[in-house]
């Protein structure tokens, strides 16, 4: 109880030389390596390692011959940490931004199908009506950008919640639904058919998301439903660019949703094989931390997102108490 009520108090007392160097310490696993990007001399970084564990109480590294390992409390620090010097550095972005007459900036990350749809749309919205405020747009699977607007690098992020740890800090507003079908360049040799089944896509060749990703476990579970093994023909990407371009000139296979392809599938240049892929992802929607104030550049774009939302998806069924 002692320890816990010093860590308390101790908390207030950190600097933010503390939290740079703990974050130096996470990332490089040696004092010596840290103290050199923090530019301070190794006994300067151990002697500030120590004052900040004194006043925590409780061991935020193990150390051992190869350099430093993080403890329980040191992993929960460094996220809180990166997450602290994130937002002093876009506070000082934003006085910056204020000084020069622009309204600020809003960091936004998305997952494919609405980084192809709703995000440009809702950009080139907001933009019109506020040409001062600088946008930044990341895209990438949900999991990884959860965890960059945890740590303070996004604003905004359009997907899912993919894991319980953070999710009790988020706030999820859902948009739409994600089916996807399997597309392929006009002239591929399944195009012509009248009926497809999964064995016949069996030993095609492939465009997957990579391994760790919720969609390539689906797409997996598919041909195991049906007694195959995944197709081993493999190119992985998360890229819709290098997808589109191997998907127009090769005869291999996505599954996507037809949205990030609309204007291939419109003008011919690709097809929508005909099968019930029944691969359908969890509603994405804005994802945004609780503790969080947005800024005004923050704001702007979440109306605007909303409302590109409202005119381009159709509304969301009612969702029933525990379904």
């Amino acid at each position: 109880m002692v320890q816990v009520a010093m860590g308390r108090s101790g908390v207030a007392r950190l600097k933010t030389r503390h939290l740079a160097l703990l974050l130096q310490l996470h990332d490089h696993g040696s004092v010596l390596r840290a103290a050199e990007a923090a530019n301070m001399t190794q006994p300067a970084a151990s002697k500030l390692l120590a004052e900040m564990e004194a006043l925590l109480g409780v061991p935020l590294f193990e150390r051992h011959a190869r350099g430093v390992a993080p403890t329980a409390f040191g992993l929960a620090m460094v996220r809180r940490a990166r997450s602290a010097l994130a937002e002093i550095e876009r506070g000082g972005e934003e006085i910056a931004a204020l000084r020069e007459g622009r309204l600020g900036k809003v960091a936004i990350g998305t997952v494919v199908n609405p980084g192809t749809t709703l995000v440009p749309q809702a950009v080139a919205a907001m933009k019109r009506d506020y040409p001062g405020i600088l946008v930044e747009v990341e895209m990438d699977y949900s999991r990884p950008l959860v965890a960059r607007l945890l740590d303070g690098q996004l604003d905004i992020v359009i997907g899912r919640i993919m894991d319980p740890e953070g999710a009790a800090e988020l706030e999820f507003e859902p948009l739409a639904d994600e089916p996807h079908a399997v597309i392929v360049r006009a002239g591929h040799p399944l195009a012509s058919r009248r009926e497809v089944r999964i064995v016949d896509l069996h030993d095609q060749g492939w465009i997957m998301p990579p391994a760790a990703s919720v969609l390539r476990a689906r797409l997996d579970a598919v041909f195991h439903q049906h007694g195959l093994h995944p197709p081993r023909d493999l190119v992985e990407t998360a890229s819709l660019p290098v997808i589109i371009h191997l998907l127009r000139h090769s005869d291999l296979l996505a599954a996507l949703p037809p949205e990030c392809v609309a204007p291939y599938l419109q003008t011919a240049q690709m097809q929508v094989l005909p099968i019930e892929l029944d691969v359908r992802m969890e509603y994405f929607g804005i994802i945004r931390r609780r503790d969080k104030a947005p800024a005004p550049g923050v704001t702007h774009m979440l109306e605007t997102l909303r409302d590109t939302a409202r005119r381009i998806y159709p509304p969301l069924p009612e969702l029933r108490p525990g379904a």
